[in-house]
């Protein structure tokens, strides 16, 4: 009997990564939801009727590294074959607003420990078991603002995503540095900063580990999902007003479930084989686009930087 194909997916208990649960599951996918809240999860699968016996819960906080250690060990726990045929880093956290850094438990800037160095963790804690699955891909979201080669990443507000020359890793990230680049504390550029990280990071480790392994490791942008509660920490009226302008002025609007499709798509579809890229569906508000691979940024490319970072984040994330 053919095995039930087997995906953990981050931040599933909301938006793309939901919706991308339930796309996986119509597939005939098992789908282990990794999430801070156990019980919204819980009514969020139920409030989509996603077939209960076809995805767990299990608790993670991606900020926290001793979480995330945690959480591969109760997978190894729960799943005795090991067996992981996808990993899905999608979780994030952006909050704009902030005058001040907040700190995770670490001690890092909470954005970049979150969408960053605590899925970095995770993927290096979980790539034995994806190398031993069969099929096998790693996938990681990345954002449009962190890619220069996009109009949506030359917007200089509140400043273009910048590693600099990873200053601020070099140091440790640690009080008071807050930024990547060792310079000052810009939230929305410290999101950004870490999404552009999570796209270098599915360069390297195509380049360390795909022709070893054959892992499929790729990134993607599935839209502008302008009403995802990724921006629930930004001002009231830009939650209102960001939706209507990409539906009626961009047209760039994705809802969350098409996002959530694309994701399923470039998890499961045999035309999204290929490593080390970056999709994308160009138009991207409507059903039926067709996907190409993006091209990314200089600094995404970069792989003198991509190697430079992973060692750094090796580092500080204790391996």
């Amino acid at each position: 009997m053919e095995q039930q194909p087997r995906a953990i997916i981050t931040g599933a208990s909301s938006g793309v990564g939901l919706h991308a649960t339930n796309a996986l599951v119509k597939r005939g996918w098992f789908v282990i939801m990794a999430c801070r809240n156990l019980e919204k999860a819980q009514n969020a699968a139920k409030s989509l009727n996603i077939d209960p016996k076809s995805y767990a819960i299990a608790h993670i906080d991606l900020s926290s590294l001793a979480s995330v250690r945690q959480f591969v060990e109760q997978f190894h726990q729960d799943y005795s074959d090991r067996r992981l045929n996808s990993l899905v880093c999608n979780a994030a956290v952006y909050m704009p607003l902030l005058k001040a850094p907040l700190r995770s438990a670490d001690g890092y800037e909470l954005s970049v420990a979150t969408n960053h160095l605590g899925h970095f963790l995770l993927c290096n804690l979980l790539l034995d078991d994806l190398k031993n699955s069969d099929p096998k891909r790693l996938v990681i979201l990345g954002t449009v603002t962190a890619n220069s080669k996009e109009l949506g990443g030359k917007i200089p507000i509140p400043a273009p995503a910048d590693l600099g020359n990873l200053e601020g890793l070099a140091l440790g990230f640690k009080e008071p540095i807050a930024m990547i680049d060792g310079k000052k504390f810009k939230p929305g550029k410290a999101y950004k900063d870490s999404k552009l990280c999570n796209m270098i990071t599915v360069r390297e480790l195509h380049r360390r580990y795909h022709e070893a392994t054959g892992i499929v490791f790729s990134s993607l942008y599935p839209g502008c999902v302008a009403d995802t509660p990724l921006f629930r920490y930004s001002y009231p009226l830009f939650q209102k007003v960001f939706p209507w302008f990409q539906k009626n002025i961009t047209g760039g609007y994705v809802s969350q479930e098409l996002a959530g499709e694309r994701v399923a798509q470039v998890v499961a579809d045999p035309q999204f084989n290929q490593s080390g890229v970056h999709w994308s569906w160009g138009n991207r508000q409507k059903a039926g686009r067709e996907s190409f691979i993006q091209e990314l940024s200089e600094q995404a490319s970069d792989d003198q930087k991509a190697e430079k970072l992973w060692n750094l984040s090796a580092q500080l994330v204790g391996l």
